[in-house]
């Protein structure tokens, strides 16, 4: 039972903030569970072989899975609730994850990266839905940014386990470790997770809070033709189909491109990826934060969201310059910058989700622009394989990165002159 006690004779608890700390792990082990295979990657070419191409190949396979599965997953979890969703896509891509450690070629490997990208498209989906339920529109930026910097501790994490893992155990034992990760994340959610009015341990001041500038809804979810009929929609899609991409190659190459440019081996390479990440993730949080704060201090939604995705893109300019660094750690610093800006980009890209659209239909939202940018990054994952197989240079992929986000911002700024006047 909810405490009927006023709410103004007692300050908020904090439920909120537990559900988003959930949010948080869930995500880094998301993270953590496909960021194994690209960390393991120069070992496994050389233990496996296989050419840059079929290395572009088993990258896409998790793409297009993670695409298709977004696509479905989105109504599925308005369908069945945000709590059961987590529990189908934790337990599906926990299996895939620990699958990995049975391939030996690369199409076991394209096979095992199919069912991991079908189970972890349930995670942002699900949650963008749970905090558009949790929380307020003045605290929804933050928490997205706080359980969006998942993300990068869990790829902070994974090259401190995986090498150690590795080579003390082997590269299977990697995949099964780490993949049980999630069934003890499991246990938390089924005895934490509730919708905010059936939760036994809140309190009446932060219901209140929660539901100060929301209004109930109990319409059904709208049907995906009609959101994809609106401007809205392709304004979130189209800036995640064109900077998802670099994300994804940061997640994937990053460690090829420390070891085929500066030598760096398994023992070796956790070290620089962990500071860019450490890098990033003060992005996810600080993007979030950012927003958030303009909102406070009586800036419109569109003056906030808007300067804050101009100063993400801002950001990432100097990666152009990485790959022609000789020294390992300046090349870093501005990888982790663009990292960083990425992350504050994306926290910022999926609460305009939220400013858009009713939490009876965030589901499908998220699913669809999630799916806009795994399709981008699947097309990126192809065509990097190929330019690497041909060129050997990583050049022309950093001016792509540092280029995205100023194009992706004019298209949202033309789609969507003004988030305020918007009506969902």
């Amino acid at each position: 039972m909810i405490n009927s006690q006023p709410s103004l004779d007692r300050k908020p608890t904090m439920i909120r903030w537990w559900i988003c700390a959930l949010l948080f792990f869930a995500t880094t082990i998301n993270y953590i569970d496909r960021q194994v295979f690209a960390i393991l990657a120069p070992q496994l070419q050389t233990e496996i072989g296989w050419t840059e191409i079929e290395y572009g190949y088993i990258v896409t396979a998790f793409q297009l899975s993670y695409a298709i599965g977004l696509l479905m997953v989105g109504k599925l979890i308005d369908f069945l609730g945000a709590k059961k969703g987590f529990i189908l896509s934790i337990t599906v891509w926990s299996l895939a994850a620990i699958a990995h450690a049975l391939a030996r070629t690369p199409v076991g490997f394209g096979l095992a990266r199919l069912a991991l990208g079908i189970g972890e498209s349930g995670n942002f989906p699900a949650a963008i839905k749970t905090i558009s339920e949790w929380f307020p529109r003045k605290e929804r930026a933050l928490a997205t940014g706080i359980f969006n910097s998942g993300s990068n501790i869990g790829a902070i994490v994974a090259p401190l386990l995986v090498p150690i893992i590795a080579l003390n155990f082997g590269w299977q034992a990697a995949f099964i470790l780490t993949g049980f990760l999630g069934f003890i994340w499991l246990f938390f959610w089924l005895r934490l997770m509730r919708r905010p009015e059936e939760h036994p341990r809140i309190n009446a001041a932060e219901l209140d809070l929660i539901k100060a500038d929301t209004e109930e809804n109990l319409e059904k979810p709208t049907s995906i033709w009609k959101i994809i009929r609106t401007r809205k929609v392709w304004a979130i899609a189209i800036g995640k189909f064109l900077t998802d991409p670099i994300w994804w190659f940061f997640l994937y190459w990053l460690p090829k491109f420390l070891n085929s440019t500066y030598g760096l081996k398994l023992d070796k390479i956790g070290l620089p990826l962990i500071v860019a990440y450490l890098i990033a993730d003060v992005g996810s949080i600080g993007g979030g934060w950012l927003s958030s704060h303009f909102l406070k201090m009586g800036w419109s939604i569109n003056a906030a969201r808007k300067t804050t995705l101009l100063i993400c893109a801002i950001l990432v300019i100097p990666i152009y310059w990485a790959s022609g660094i000789d020294d390992l750690w300046p090349a870093v610093i501005l990888i982790g910058l663009g990292m960083a800006a990425h992350t504050g980009w994306s926290a910022n890209m999926y609460t305009l989700a939220t400013d858009f659209f009713p939490k009876k239909d965030m589901g499908t939202v998220v699913g669809f622009i999630g799916m806009a940018g795994a399709v981008g990054g699947m097309l990126m994952a192809s065509a990097t394989g190929h330019l690497l197989e041909a060129t050997g240079s990583y050049q022309i992929l950093f001016v792509i990165a540092a280029s995205m986000y100023g194009i992706a911002l004019v298209i949202i700024h033309l789609l969507v002159p003004n988030i305020d006047a918007v009506k969902s």
